[in-house]
């Protein structure tokens, strides 16, 4: 059945003037001055304790010294494709490098009540056509996610060869041997001809610098190290049977949060949702996987799925084009490509603009309602509304999140104004300037995703060409050739959101990168090349390129609330997620692919 547009309030009834002003002051409340520094990595000083992987016992073992052809620096998505395209290659001599204790990633740390993937899954799980498996739902319990993940490493042999629970704590590279030389915090020594970077962008927890954080005499811990000894209950079972008699403070309203919180509030004695900038909640149609849609599907089915995605969501649907994933992702392209439809005439790249801006409006004021419709207490209602543009923050969804609000154990603790918690105490938290006496806080604070790399990657040495620090080559945003490799870093590769195409699923993304650095290194191997790496005439025309032809994207976010996207208020963020290639995805990715047909590959410099 086609996807219906969905019921939006018309253009006339909204002031758009009075709706920018409204964003405006809503921005200007939320600013802090100290930007990234308002946060604190796990493992920093008195919060050594959080770091610790509450899963999985750290199995002893005698370091490693050994030559090997390639070491991919991660196991979650990144790094498991990646490490299927080399082992498509015929590259067998292959570590993964994680300081998880399995494959999976953000899917392996993130076991908090209720974790689901929260946009399409039958496009977010990569190869699922390749390893004939289906998610059991469109938005897939994370323990499912997880153990899929797993089963790709063991399918394609490089599972039982990782080093997990195992911090890398140099990168060096060796002139004279072509080698990197790596070591951890395991002992171990590893020399390397090739290195994959796949250290995810959801990999480095982090908590609010709150003055007292190392006083509170209760409980503490991360959404991505649930304490599941503390609540009860477990990730496939979450039952928190042991906080009936507990106080709980959450800190954050994103996309973790949403999904916690009503699990939370069901067993808490009095459970406080303490919340600085309210999400988009939409509604979760998350029906079983139709067998009967299921035979239907034709090879290329989830390539095809993935690019109407990809339109919905950051582009414009085709002429006629059908939205295959029907959700808060894809509805303003939606209900935009029907009123153009209807129209029945050409838009200049101005008009559509201005449309989708106007669209943009009424599917926020539709969310907005929400909030009226659902939140019985109005004070809570409103400031639960979020006042921005739809993209300012992930778009989520929830049928549980705004009824738990009703509930009488459950208390919105806005600190907007005062820009977070004020101090945590020994036996509780001060807010608006109040305490409140609570026995455990839980920080759904989020990850290190557009901070600066040093924060974010937690290696203290990392040494290209003569010495040359990635953190002070890269000190003021990345310098690349095609997105994937860098001058004065040899055998390398990157995966991430460097400076390359963007696509709106991030394993869609991250796997094209990891097959073009397969391709790469394979070749390498191949051919007996020992050194390569990008001219720097390439890269200097490439990044040249990128810059001239780039989306200008700095109106929007310096209209939007501090938060990842623009690392917490940035005009022009250096590591910003979304500015890609100008000329669109499939224009990117088709010309990676001409580039590995021909198969010179020009632009770099190869040495035998």
């Amino acid at each position: 059945m086609p996807c219906q547009t969905t019921t939006v309030p018309s253009a006339d009834r909204l002031d758009i003037s009075a709706l920018r002003e409204k964003y405006r002051i809503e921005k200007e409340r939320r600013l802090r001055r100290d930007g990234q520094a308002q946060y604190v990595r796990l493992g920093n000083g008195g919060t050594d304790d959080y770091a610790v992987d509450p899963y999985t016992p750290v199995a002893p073992r005698a370091p490693i010294t050994e030559e090997l052809d390639v070491l991919v620096l991660g196991a979650g998505w990144g790094g498991i494709i990646a490490s299927y395209h080399l082992a498509r290659e015929g590259v067998t001599s292959i570590r993964n490098v994680d300081t998880a204790g399995d494959f999976g990633g953000v899917w392996y740390w993130n076991k908090y009540p209720g974790v689901q993937c929260d946009n399409d899954a039958y496009c977010y799980l990569p190869l699922l056509e390749e390893m004939g498996f289906l998610p059991s739902k469109k938005f897939a319990d994370g323990a499912e996610i997880q153990a899929y993940a797993r089963s790709i490493a063991d399918r394609f042999g490089f599972a039982e060869k990782a080093l997990l629970h195992t911090q890398v704590t140099s990168f060096k590279w060796d002139e004279t041997d072509r080698r990197w030389t790596v070591t951890s915090n395991r002992g171990d020594i590893l020399r390397p001809r090739f290195v994959v970077m796949a250290p995810g962008v959801l990999n480095m927890p982090k908590l609010p610098a709150i003055k007292g954080i190392d006083s509170f005499r209760g409980k503490l811990f991360h959404t991505s190290r649930w304490d599941y000894g503390y609540t009860g209950g477990s990730e496939t079972s979450p039952v928190l049977d042991r906080l009936t008699d507990k106080r709980v403070a959450i800190v954050g309203t994103g996309a973790t949060a949403i999904q916690a919180i009503p699990h939370l509030a069901r067993h808490a004695r009095h459970l406080y949702v303490i919340q600085r900038t309210p999400s988009t909640v939409d509604e979760r149609p998350n029906p079983p996987t139709d067998p009967e849609w299921a035979s239907t599907l034709q090879p290329g089915w989830q390539q095809q799925r993935i690019a109407n995605f990809h339109r919905g969501a950051q582009e414009v649907f085709l002429p006629g084009e059908d939205d295959l994933i029907c959700d808060i992702w894809t509805e303003i392209n939606r209900n935009l490509a029907a009123e153009i439809a209807a129209e029945g005439r050409e838009l200049t790249m101005e008009e559509f603009m201005e449309k989708r801006e106007l669209m943009d409006f009424r599917v926020m004021e539709r969310l907005r309602a929400r909030c009226d419709e659902l939140v019985n207490d109005p004070a809570a209602a409103e400031a639960l509304k979020p006042w921005y543009h739809h993209m300012c923050k992930r778009p989520l969804s929830s049928n549980d999140y705004y009824p738990t609000f009703n509930r009488d154990n459950v208390t919105l603790v806005d600190v907007s104004d005062t820009l977070g918690i004020q101090e945590l105490t020994e036996t509780g938290f001060i807010a608006n300037g109040v305490e409140h006496p609570v026995d455990c806080v839980i920080f759904a604070s989020g990850f290190e995703v557009t901070s600066d790399l040093d924060r974010r990657w937690g290696i203290p040495a990392f040494e290209g060409v003569g010495g040359l620090s990635i953190y002070d080559h890269w000190g003021n945003g990345p310098l690349t050739f095609h997105g994937v490799t860098t001058h004065g870093f040899p055998n390398m590769a990157f995966i991430g959101y460097i400076q390359g195409g963007v696509n709106s699923s991030v394993t869609e993304q991250f796997g094209k990168q990891g097959q073009h650095a397969a391709w790469i290194f394979a070749e390498c191997l191949r051919r007996g090349v020992t050194r390569v790496e990008p001219s720097q005439a390439a890269q200097d025309e490439y990044v040249r390129t990128f810059q001239e032809i780039k989306p200008d994207i700095t109106a929007l976010q310096a209209r939007c609330p501090p938060g990842y996207f623009n690392n917490e208020g940035e005009t022009n963020p250096k590591w910003a997620l979304f500015p890609g290639w100008g000329y669109g995805w499939d224009n990117f990715d088709a010309m990676m692919a001409d580039w590995r047909a021909r198969g010179d590959m020009a632009g770099m410099e190869l040495a035998s």
